[in-house]
């Protein structure tokens, strides 16, 4: 951890504004729950204002104009970015480069900067390139011809498969596999003839990738995820896709083959994606829904199959009352047939 600063000092840090006293010393991050005086705790959801009343916190994140309740605050225009930016700055030291360890299975043709730290038991192919402070940890694979960049982190037991590439400051969580095959057969009359997956991955800068999640190489050519986007824990990307940039993918997402996902797009949890199809840029897909084609850009979607979230919405209101309407139904339907009967008597007797 750095060393304590002062509240003046993490507001100039933050560009934000100090309301209180700035000299207050902050060693320290914390919840507001349970935030000690030498801790900073921060405010991101309106709803739980009442709680910096109750804090025991030396100095309070928050958005400008919010109530302090006489506590010492940092006004910051978003709180949670400012609150990451702190964890940043008093939780992560650079790492200290270690070159290649004992017992790392290093290729003799693999070009290995000076300044990455390659783990024992990690396993670096031939031609493999690694760039300046990239660290590769134990039991991560590198095959033949991998390009790793620079300031990246292959977690424990990752795999990146051959000639797949790997931009800057890349971060893949332990049991990601990248590269992996695409899920492609060819059907020969009694059986499945299997489609020789010879395409690669491409994870542009900035992309991290979530535990055990899988990335498919293409069938052909390249399967990308392009600049900034962030996939949770057990996700799958199949083949060919190309997914854009700062995208949200949250776990347990699947997306089919040869799917193209636009920027700036959020995937929640649980949502499935049929192969062959666009998703424009802005869009949000709620948990669990299913989405068996193309959707505009600029909105939101919820459902399986999806639609505009608002008239899902609605629709999911309607759901919890079937069991009522379908009583009611059944009874209005006894009630037509009862006066139909009586007007069928009525039309006999005159």
């Amino acid at each position: 951890m750095t060393q304590s600063r002062t509240v003046t000092e993490l507001a100039d840090y933050l560009g934000g504004v100090v309301q209180g006293d700035g000299s207050v010393v902050i060693s320290g991050l914390g919840a507001l729950e349970s935030a000690g005086p030498d801790a900073l705790t921060f405010l991101a959801n309106p709803k739980y204002a009442s709680k910096v009343a109750e804090t025991s916190a030396g100095a309070v994140l928050m958005a400008p104009g919010g109530e302090r309740y006489g506590r010492t605050a940092i006004e910051v225009a978003n709180p949670y970015l400012g609150f990451a930016k702190l964890l940043t700055l008093f939780y992560t030291t650079p790492h200290k480069a270690l070159g290649v360890l004992p017992a790392a299975i290093v290729s003799e043709t693999a070009t290995i900067d000076e300044g990455a730290s390659i783990y024992p038991g990690s396993c670096i192919g031939r031609n493999v390139a690694i760039g300046k402070r990239t660290v590769v940890y134990p039991g991560a694979v590198l095959y033949d011809n991998v390009s790793i960049g620079d300031d990246c982190t292959i977690h424990a037991n990752a795999v990146v498969r051959e000639r797949c590439r790997v931009g800057n400051r890349c971060i893949i969580q332990p049991g990601a596999v990248i590269g992996s095959d695409g899920f492609g057969y060819a059907p020969d009359g009694s059986g499945y003839y299997r489609i020789p997956q010879i395409g690669i991955v491409v994870l542009e800068d900035d992309v991290e990738i979530g535990a055990n999640s899988c990335v498919d190489r293409a069938a052909i050519e390249v399967t990308r995820i392009s600049r900034g986007t962030k996939l949770d824990n057990l996700v799958q990307i199949a083949h060919n896709c190309q997914i854009g940039e700062d995208c949200m993918i949250v776990s347990q997402v699947g997306i089919s083959g040869s799917t193209r996902i636009g920027n700036h797009v959020t995937l929640a949890g649980q949502v499935g994606v049929a192969g062959h199809l666009s998703i424009g840029d802005n869009v949000l897909v709620g948990a669990q829904s299913g989405v068996p084609s193309s959707l505009p850009a600029n909105a939101a979607y919820s459902g399986s199959p999806t639609m505009p979230h608002k008239e899902w919405l609605k629709s999911a209101m309607v759901v919890p009352r079937l069991p009522e309407m379908r009583k009611t139904v059944s009874a209005l339907e006894k009630r037509v047939a009862e006066l139909e009967a009586k007007l069928n008597q009525i039309s006999q007797e005159s």
